[in-house]
């Protein structure tokens, strides 16, 4: 299908068209939670990643890459005490965050989120047994948006950026997530001109 077709020439920041370009418009945020995404190799050569704008935004964050050769990555140095260390990952024995679950620790928290497709997030939560202790958080926000960055499969499916919003609305507050919304709903409306869909 053309209207899928990738940019040509893109911006190396934000992977649209050099003429839709939104890196003048990345936020600068400085919070108290630290965001660590751990992102599979082939998902960063997605024009339709978030996840990297997250990181280009928050300040506190890192990013780690899977599948880049035989050795697997290791996340021991990611649970470090001074944080209360959380799993973003909807598995089973997965809680809902909540103010209520945020306010019961006086720590900071650091947000482990996987990033790439469905398969491959789902490998950081089963292949990494450094992780296996760490607490697994959800949301089960159902997304009103009526356009995405890629096809969802249910009525809570969200774009990574959408969904990390979400989370730090509810640990840092509603602004934060205004904030990085309005900075993904950026990223949505050039790839969709791209697309010819607007």
């Amino acid at each position: 299908m053309t209207g899928l077709r990738k940019p040509q020439n893109p911006c190396p920041g934000c992977f649209l068209h050099q003429l839709r370009c939104i890196c003048a418009h990345t936020p600068s945020l400085t919070l108290k939670t630290k965001l660590a995404l751990v992102v599979h190799t082939k998902e960063l050569k997605r024009t339709t990643n978030t996840g990297r704008l997250a990181v280009k935004a928050l300040t506190n964050s890192e990013m780690r890459i899977r599948g880049e050769g035989r050795e697997g990555l290791d996340l021991s140095d990611l649970l470090n005490p001074s944080y209360r260390t959380l799993l973003f990952y909807p598995s089973t024995d997965a809680v809902e965050l909540s103010r209520e679950f945020v306010e019961a620790s006086p720590l900071p928290i650091q947000l482990i989120v996987p990033d790439g497709s469905w398969r491959q997030a789902g490998k950081v939560h089963t292949r990494h047994p450094e992780l296996k202790d760490v607490q697994r958080i959800k949301i089960t926000t159902p997304n009103p948006a009526t356009h995405h960055m890629r096809a969802e499969n249910n009525e809570y499916g969200m774009a990574t950026l959408e969904a990390i919003a979400y989370a730090l609305g509810i640990i840092e507050g509603p602004h934060v997530k205004d904030e990085l919304l309005a900075f993904y709903n950026r990223k949505l409306e050039g790839t969709l001109q791209g697309r010819g869909v607007l």
